[in-house]
Parts: structure tokens; C-alpha cells; sequence
């Protein structure tokens, strides 16, 4: 009996591993929103890392955390650095593309708790008389992240924050003279 329950659990251990091999090689996570104001408004916010706490959805998950500015505060060649509680970890995103009005494109690097790297866009279209904001993200997923991925719904997670992130958003450029969110 016991080598039967070993044998279906080996087995099961296969079957695991070998669907891990066909998930997809790159893990894309994709929210929208849509804001009363101008793309030049939430272009305004998006493009400037001093105004990120204002909106992230990572802030309010450890008021400890470190952050810096690095380079410009804006624009290509920005860098926000942080380093904070195991919910939020530690890493960089680097300004890499800032089209005015249109879209931001940065480089999310983590150190912990899994060290990777993301390509993150957030773009900005008119829509009726607001801005349709699209935050997407494409992060390459090696065997164990394929592997992790069929316990760990990562997309979900991280458009549950994208969703959460966009709301601050939201809130930040409707009623840009309340300054930040409450977090």
C-alpha cells in the first residue's frame, strides 16, 4: 500500500514538473484605467519619481521602507531605489522611456525577496474627456517561476496592486491640490 501511495505521489511530482515546462516564458500583466484628466496631467505624475509615494501601491504596505532618488527626478534616466519589509522587498526602477503625454517606460530591477528583472509601460490615451492609463509589466519566467506559478496566481497578485495603484492614481490627478493619497 505504501509504495502505491509513493508511486502516485511520484507521479503526481511528475506531472507537476512536466507542466511546468509549458507555461509561457514570459509572465505579462496587463490593468487599465480611466481618469478625469488629461494625459498631460497623469503624464505629469507618472513621469516624476518624486510624486511615486503619492501613488504607489507598495507605500502603504511598509511606512518604514528607505527609498531614494537618483539622477533626475524625473524623465529617462531616473531611478527610484527601495529597500523595505519582506511585502515589498528591495530594487530599482529606472526611467528608460518618458514619451510626454503618451507613455513612461522603466526597468524594474528586485534584489529581494526574488532577485529579477521587469519591463514596465505605463501609457496614456484619450478617452472621452479623461485618459485611458495602461499599466503593464513583462517579467521573463525561468523554470522555478513556471514552477512557482502553478501554486501562485503572480499575475493576479500583481494586477490586484496595478488595480489598487491605478485607484491612487485616480485619486492623484482628479484632485491634484489634495496632494498625495491617503496610505
Amino acid at each position: 500500500m505504501i509504495k502505491k501511495i509513493l508511486l502516485v505521489l511520484a507521479l503526481a511530482l511528475v506531472v507537476v514538473l512536466i507542466i511546468a515546462v509549458f507555461r509561457p516564458d514570459t509572465m505579462v500583466v496587463e490593468r487599465s484605467a480611466t481618469m478625469a484628466a488629461t494625459p498631460a496631467a497623469v503624464f505629469a505624475v507618472v513621469n516624476d519619481f518624486s510624486r511615486w509615494n503619492d501613488w504607489s501601491p507598495w507605500a502603504k504596505l511598509d511606512p518604514e521602507m528607505k527609498t531614494s532618488l537618483e539622477g533626475p527626478k524625473s524623465g529617462v534616466g531616473a531611478i527610484y531605489r527601495w529597500s523595505g519589509n519582506n511585502e515589498v522587498g528591495e530594487g530599482s526602477t529606472t526611467l528608460v522611456e518618458s514619451v510626454p503625454n503618451e507613455k513612461v517606460a522603466m526597468k524594474l530591477a528586485f534584489v529581494r525577496p526574488f532577485a529579477g528583472e521587469s519591463d514596465v509601460q505605463l501609457s496614456f490615451a484619450p478617452e472621452g474627456d479623461g485618459t485611458k492609463v495602461t499599466w503593464a509589466m513583462q517579467s521573463p519566467q525561468p523554470y522555478i517561476s513556471k514552477l512557482m506559478g502553478i501554486f501562485i496566481d503572480c499575475e493576479k497578485m500583481c494586477g490586484d496592486s496595478f488595480l489598487e495603484g491605478l485607484a491612487n492614481l485616480k485619486q492623484v490627478v482628479e484632485n491634484p491640490t489634495s496632494g498625495s493619497v491617503t496610505i
